[in-house]
């Protein structure tokens, strides 16, 4: 088969390196990819948000799959464009991936079919939103409605730095703003959680935790990730059955009632709170860094269980898993989250392999004379599999170290939650 993945992301990266391990696949295509992804794949440059000029491309090179990393394609409808041009493509289309496109979508939702999640408000104008929060129980989260490469999203500790966010978002920063949702804080434990549907059944797709926080002790601005670890350590029988009970199939049931199917992964963004489930958010696609840390574990063909996904078979696949610890942590570029260098060479990159239990997957990188540079905030993600989560960060740091790139900065608390040090 011919596939085309876009985006050029680590998840990417990590998508392109399980499905180039298929016996299926006769080429594959990365648009645009990155440094990392060249060894696997032929880098395409091209605007895929240009959809006619992506769809002149899959025709040209009779691409059989496109699978979407990203969201903001879905979001924007490529999966609606594609189907209609009789395109094979993996991801959700439109409608539903309003499930990340607009969060008072989700909320809606929540409130219609009894999924637990913060108590909130939608407000149309700031003067509303100013009033709100002169009597709301602090800390508080604002957040913006649209898409906003996971940094729309404020924990306000007091009413000024609450009242700013509320400026921030209706000034334009995420996008053109027409409401804003301001949620109570929940007090709790993240986890995330992950679904593979085909549209008529859906199946768990491991879990994961994620650090979003710059600085150690998740303390600092919020990242798009600065790394994470698989499987999350909450979880256990009674609270899965509880998350599938309470949010994913109402969630599925209201996407039926809607009259729509959802194909692709579905990322559940989960606060856990004396073993409950509460939804925070949803993804419409696999979750960066998440991907990166879980796709190691997977012992099944991924070609297949997206195949399965496309041509509605799911049900048919027993989705298997390595009985081991994975632990991925992001290596950022100086100044990240806020002002960074772009084009600065990583000169030992060449040196360090990847081998059955360790992966380096690129994100912001690009190779340009056969040197790779990075061109981005999140750079490179080092990813250890083992029988333990110590095992597997003191792996990924040595590595790190052993790169000894001066331009870049990483956590090394990964994952300190969980690990007994």
């Amino acid at each position: 088969m011919k596939i085309a993945i876009l985006g050029n992301g680590g998840r990417e990266h990590a998508i392109a390196s399980k499905i180039s391990k298929s016996p299926k696949l006769e080429k594959l295509y990365c648009i645009p990819g990155n440094a990392g992804t060249v060894s696997l794949a032929e880098n395409v440059e091209l605007d895929f948000y240009n959809f006619e000029s992506l769809l002149q491309f899959l025709k040209e090179n009779k691409i059989d799959l496109v699978i979407v990393g990203p969201e903001k394609p879905l979001v924007d409808g490529v999966v609606d464009f594609l189907l209609k041009e009789n395109i094979k493509v993996f991801g959700p289309n439109k409608k539903v991936s309003q499930l990340e496109g607009s969060k008072i979508f989700t909320k809606k939702i929540c409130e219609k079919y009894n999924i637990p999640t913060a108590q909130f408000g939608v407000f149309r104008t700031d003067t509303e939103a100013y009033s709100y929060l002169k009597n709301a129980n602090m800390p508080i989260v604002v957040k913006a409605d649209g898409l906003a490469a996971g940094k729309g999203v404020y924990i306000c500790e007091d009413l000024e730095s609450s009242n700013k966010a509320v400026q921030e978002i209706f000034n334009g920063k995420f996008g053109l703003a027409e409401q804003v949702l301001i949620e109570e804080f929940l007090q709790g434990d993240e986890m995330s959680y992950f679904v593979l549907s085909d549209g008529k059944t859906y199946k768990r797709f491991n879990t994961a935790q994620d650090h979003k926080r710059v600085g150690e002790g998740d303390i600092g601005k919020n990242t798009g990730g600065m790394g994470a670890y698989s499987p999350s350590g909450l979880i256990n029988a009674e609270l899965d059955k509880k998350i599938i009970s309470k949010i994913v199939n109402p969630t599925f049931q209201a996407i039926k009632d809607m009259g729509e199917n959802y194909k692709g992964f579905l990322y559940v963004g989960l606060m856990i709170k004396n073993n409950n489930p509460y939804l925070i958010e949803y993804n419409v696609r696999m979750g960066d860094p998440e991907c990166q840390t879980i796709l190691p574990l997977l012992a099944n063909d991924l070609l297949d269980l997206i195949l399965s996904c496309c041509d509605e078979t799911l049900e048919s696949q027993d989705i298997l898993w390595e009985r081991k610890k994975s632990i991925c942590v992001v290596l950022c570029s100086n100044g990240y989250p806020d002002i960074y260098k772009k084009n600065v060479e990583i000169p030992n990159i060449e040196n360090l392999k990847n081998n059955d239990s360790f992966f380096i997957y690129h994100a912001g990188t690009e190779k340009k004379d056969n040197k790779v540079y990075a061109n981005g905030g999140r750079v490179l993600n080092f990813v250890s599999i083992s029988d333990n989560f110590k095992s597997s960060r003191d792996i990924v740091i040595k590595e790190i170290e052993n790169l000894d790139w001066d331009n870049g900065f990483y956590r090394r608390d990964i994952g300190y939650k969980i690990i007994d040090i």
